[in-house]
């Protein structure tokens, strides 16, 4: 046996028994179920098996393959990304080959008088096994459903067995290709999910299902099979430590076929997403001897799942809001075939953002899945496939089967889904509950109005305004699919009006973002890029191997359950910071506050981050769930010292759910340090017809007599500097009228005259060398930004430091989700959703900017704001996928903005890119404004201050970044 072990919050143990067929010692007889892995079992740990693949790459000859593995990313077959095509190729053609397996064991000894069955946990699509050359069993088709067979009257013991699998990826079932293959995702031929045999006692329990509720109600049906006499069902239900908390005997007759099961704890620990308190059902079968005949054991919890009609959804008594997201099981080497370690990575990226539910799109997951999400505490959707289209009831009520009998012991899992948008046989409904002593609600996924089902609205993509209708209706809305994530839409923009709808709307169930990752798969027929099939893929909160994009700490901010309502401290600031408990089980005292007293590192320092002054802990006050109170900080008396106060809010699993920075020093304090404008170095200026040229020591400036913009700038011996052209307004017209230059005691002014929208530009170069731009513009109506830019080429840029909120760009409707730092970043060329995936991307809007330095080809461009709420946009980018930048960017190359546009979704709008659909937010900039900004610029190394004071200075970052 080998245990993989993992440390968590609290201990997860994945028993993987791994007998392989070639050991000399075989395990000995048992009582309880033994397991001979065949395959090998994950992604990672895979065994070969001959093959002979008939059609596409490496077809034709008999090799070798992994297994299990999805047989393209061994280097066979064709790719087909959904609806049938084959990618990339010259023309249509089905992927349609079929793989031939087979593979040599043995069987233990001890083996000879028990039942063996053979079990595949998945494998596209129809399979044929046969044993020693015996089919084992009618075909199966699904792919995604654990099958097996009884093939005891089929082994040679003692004797090595031959077996032989055929594999169809296209099932001679159309209903199966219809719900399978024409869908928005890769598909993939092979066994992809492990294969191993299962031993048990001639005599023993079938299976068992679990019905546990909040008041300790223990129901459990047992399914014993070929009783030889009257037996005894003995079961024990043990707490997570071991201890027994309640027992009981069942009799059982020869007869039976379904014994049930009754017991009752007291006060139970109950499991819920953010308590999730596990049980074990441990269940004997005994003669009357007491002989134990047989034995099995089962992890549960004990919940109570309601859907009340016009109301919500509740878990244990508590209305619960599913803040939740859409995840394939996908991975970019091995396609659908994974580990525990991805899908206990993934369960901990989700919960990361705060979030309490997961949808298994469009498909039942890895059980190792499930049984993560039992013991760390995420509600979970389990789908029946059907992408659009619907198995027939012939094959759908046997994978129905499949998939309840499987999954219906694990407490996480709190709905059943019937297909995917449109892909419902309603036939199937009351199939689920026939497995299911628990009576799930069954939901129906729908990409159209109008198809409640069970009292609840899964509609997905609505607009925000349509929202706003349904959560008035006398029905649950719960759409299981909202603000398409695709691209750096990511599923974060347009986020906080659709949750705030949601979180206060009585009628909300909350909803599920798409999608978790970008489904990008590293193709072996193309040298190994990686491809998301054009815009159908990239629609992740993460990348392919898990990249976090900006929305992703853009979602942990809006789904915090510890709220900090404070957006800036007062000028009597106290200590007290005021907290809302978001939480729905949870107490705020099981969350610990973390402060620290920082300053800010400089532009002139080598790394970046700040230095810690001081810092402290303070345990949250007793606040239960949905209840406001005030968290009280022991800050030391010199705290007005720092510039600034950072939070973090860590929860009882120790994970960082919330962070909030607040700025001690004003703007114009923190620049002092390293602006300096007075100097006694005087300034050179002559005017020509057409220019007017200042220049100290350090910089030479060449101002336009034709339109009032820097039209030349050079540095040190002349050598040419590429800033200028600016500023040009952006929205608006700008007319030039005049221009005008004198001297100052510290400096030389450029005093440049516009009509039109922008109103002036005066410029001032002191004797230092710092150049000053401050400027006035005013507009009326809407706009999609406003501000000012330059040029400046992009592909001289090394890299960017800053003092600003980050590390992520940002959008109008995401601003969410960054923290104030000094951040550094080289230069990457990033299209948010593919290759090469390198985040944080280094274009794009960045917010809240008091100074950013660009390393260039040239040298050193310092830019500072003396004012607040700068945006500054870095270059061209793309923001959708679209022959010209979506939205429509700035001109220029550089620009300091006022207000920046947001961003659209795939299908959150129902017309592709187009934001303004999905709340306030994620409008035009509505203004009637005078903008008025003070920027300064450096070129070159500024002169080093004497920054007079001590610190114990410590290296800080973002870890969680």
């Amino acid at each position: 046996m080998i245990k993989i072990l993992f440390y968590i919050p609290f201990l997860i143990t994945l028993t993987i028994p791994v007998f392989k067929s070639d050991i000399a010692g075989q395990p000995p007889s048992s009582p309880e179920k033994q397991t001979l892995y065949l395959s090998g079992t994950d992604n990672r740990n895979t065994e070969e098996w001959d093959f002979y693949c008939t059609g596409g790459r490496k077809s034709g000859f008999r090799t070798t393959v992994e297994v299990p593995s999805c047989w393209e990313q061994q280097g066979f077959g064709l790719y087909n990304y959904g609806r049938d095509y084959f990618t990339y190729g010259s023309g249509f053609k089905y992927a349609d080959e079929k793989g031939l397996y087979r593979y040599e064991f043995m069987i233990p000894a001890d083996w000879k008088n028990r039942k063996v069955d053979i079990v595949f946990e998945g494998s596209m699509t129809d399979t044929e096994v046969k044993i020693n050359g015996i089919q084992a069993g009618e075909i199966h088709q699904g792919a995604f459903y654990r099958f097996s067979y009884d093939i005891t009257d089929k082994l040679n013991f003692g004797k090595s067995n031959l077996l032989e699998v055929t594999v169809s990826k296209m099932s001679s079932d159309r209903s199966v290709n219809l719900a399978e293959r024409f869908a928005d995702y890769w598909i993939f031929g092979g066994i992809f999910r492990p294969v191993y045999l299962e031993s048990c006692p001639k005599e023993y329990i079938q299976r068992v299902a679990i019905n546990a509720s909040s008041d300790g109600s223990f129901v459990m049906q047992v399914f014993p099979e070929k009783l030889k006499s009257d037996r005894i069902i003995y079961t024990e239900i043990t707490d997570a430590k071991g201890n027994t908390v309640a027992s009981g005997n069942t009799p059982a007759t020869i007869t039976d076929s379904l014994i049930t099961v009754y017991l009752k704890i007291r006060n139970p620990g109950l499991w819920t997403a953010e308590t999730p308190v596990l049980y074990k059902a441990i269940v004997t079968l005994r003669d009357i001897r007491r002989k134990i005949l047989y034995q099995t054991s089962e992890s549960f919890g004990f919940r109570t799942i309601e859907v009340r009609h016009g109301d919500g959804i509740y878990i244990n008594n508590v209305k619960v809001r599913m803040k939740g997201i859409n995840r394939h099981v996908f991975w970019p080497e091995t396609g659908r075939t994974v580990s525990p370690e991805i899908d206990l990575n993934d369960v901990r990226l989700i919960k990361g953002m705060n979030m309490n539910a997961v949808r298994c799109s469009h498909y039942p997951p890895d059980v190792s899945f499930l049984d993560i999400c039992d013991s760390l505490g995420l509600y979970v959707l389990d789908e029946l496939a059907g992408w659009h289209n619907a198995y027939d009831t012939r094959v759908g009520e046997k994978l129905v089967r499949e998939m309840v009998i499987r999954d219906v012991n694990h407490p996480s899992v709190i709905f059943w889904s019937n297909g995917n948008e449109g892909g419902t046989n309603f036939n199937l409904d009351d199939d689920f509950s026939i497995y299911d002593p628990s009576e799930r609600t069954v939901i129906h996924p729908h990409h159209k109005p109008n198809h409640a089902f069970n009292g609840i609205d899964c509609n997905h993509y609505e607009p925000y305004q349509n929202v706003k209708r349904i959560l008035q209706d006398s029905l649950i809305y719960m759409p299981t699919e909202f603000l398409h994530a695709q691209n750096d839409g990511g599923g974060g923009a347009g986020l906080y009006d659709y949750w705030e709808l949601m979180r206060n709307s009585p009628r909300s169930g909350g909803g599920f973002i798409w999608a978790f990752l970008d489904e990008g798969l590293v193709r072996t027929d193309l040298r190994n890029i990686i491809d998301v099939d054009g815009v159908n893929a990239p629609d992740g909160v993460v990348g392919p191997h898990r990249e976090k994009e900006g929305s992703y700490y853009a979602i942990r901010e809006i789904y915090t359950p510890v709220f900090i309502a404070l957006k800036n401290l007062p000028e009597r600031f106290t200590g007290e910071l005021p907290l809302e408990n978001r939480y729905c089980f949870t107490n705020m005292n099981n969350c610990r506050f973390i402060w620290n007293l920082i300053r800010y590192r400089l532009p002139e320092d080598p790394l970046p981050g700040y230095e810690l002054i001081d810092h402290g802990k303070v345990l949250g006050p007793d606040l239960a769930p949905g209840k406001k109170g005030i968290l009280k900080l022991d800050l030391p008396l010199n705290w007005k010292n720092a510039d600034a106060l950072n939070i973090n809010v860590y929860d009882q699993f120790n994970t960082i759910i919330y962070n909030r920075s607040y700025m001690i020093r004003d703007q114009s304090d923190l620049l002092k340090k390293f602006v300096d404008l007075k100097d006694d170095n005087k300034i050179n200026a002559s005017l020509t017809d057409s220019t007017i040229i200042l220049s100290t020591r350090e910089i030479t400036i060449s101002f336009s007599r034709q339109n009032g913009q820097i039209d030349y700038l050079s540095e040190g011996d002349r050598r040419r500097l590429h800033f200028g052209n600016g500023p040009i307004v952006n929205t608006g017209n700008q007319v030039f009228d005049s221009l005008i230059s004198y001297p100052e005691e510290d400096g030389y002014v450029v005093d440049a005259r516009f009509s039109g929208d922008m109103k002036y530009v005066r410029w001032k170069l002191y004797n230092s060398g710092w150049l000053e731009m401050n400027y006035a513009y005013k507009l009326e109506g809407m706009y999609d930004f406003t501000g000012v830019s330059f040029d400046y080429p992009e592909d001289f840029v090394l890299s960017a430091k800053w003092l600003g909120n980050g590390p992520y760009r940002v959008w109008k409707n995401r601003l969410q989700g960054g923290t104030m730092n000094v951040w550094e970043n080289a230069f990457n060329n990033t299209t948010t959703g593919y290759s090469p995936w390198i985040y944080p991307e280094f274009k794009g809007y960045i917010s809240d900017i008091i100074w950013l330095e660009l390393n260039t080809v040239e040298g050193k461009m310092l830019i500072a704001s003396k004012d607040s709420n700068l945006f500054v946009r870095l270059f061209d980018f793309h923001g959708l996928p679209g022959i010209t930048p979506l939205p429509e960017l700035p001109a220029g190359d550089l620009s300091f903005l006022d207000n920046i546009p947001p961003i659209g979704t795939k299908l959150g709008t129902k017309v592709n890119a187009h934001p303004w659909t999905l709340g306030p937010q994620s409008r035009k900039n509505e203004t009637d404004t005078t903008y008025n900004r003070t920027i300064w610029f450096y070129f070159g190394e500024p002169q080093k201050q004497d920054k007079s004071f001590a610190v114990e200075k410590t290296y800080i970052t973002n870890d969680e970044y």
